[in-house]
């Protein structure tokens, strides 16, 4: 069974960085895409990007492009999301979640971890 951990949320002044982890287990996952969402208080999940864990390549979003990226350890089975200049607007809690590659559903199983930037 595929579990999926994330962390490394906390505070952080405007213009800080974190790097968040998402420790996942249960399965072989070459044959799968990473992603990352956020949730804001009393707004829709949001995509952020993924990573195909075959080749590793990375797309985010470009409200995010050029601030975050998006890596893999493949020795640890963590993909990481590293986000840099962060914004008060980047305050959510930061899921990951996995799905088959050319399939559409992601699959979340973590418990997310918050990230909020202050002003």
């Amino acid at each position: 069974q595929v579990q999926l951990v994330e962390s490394g949320g906390g505070l952080v002044q405007a213009g800080g960085s974190l790097r968040l982890s998402c420790a996942a287990s249960g399965r072989t996952f070459s044959s799968y895409a990473v992603g990352w969402f956020r949730q804001a208080p009393g707004k829709e999940r949001e995509f952020v990007g993924r990573l195909i864990w075959s080749g590793g390549s990375a797309y985010v979003v470009d409200s995010v492009k050029g601030r975050f990226t998006i890596s893999r350890d493949n020795a640890k089975n963590t993909v990481y999301l590293q986000m840099n200049s962060l914004k008060p607007e980047d305050t959510a809690v930061y899921y990951c979640a996995v799905k088959v590659l050319y399939t559409s559903n992601y699959d979340f199983r973590g418990q997310g971890t918050q990230v909020t930037v202050s002003s």
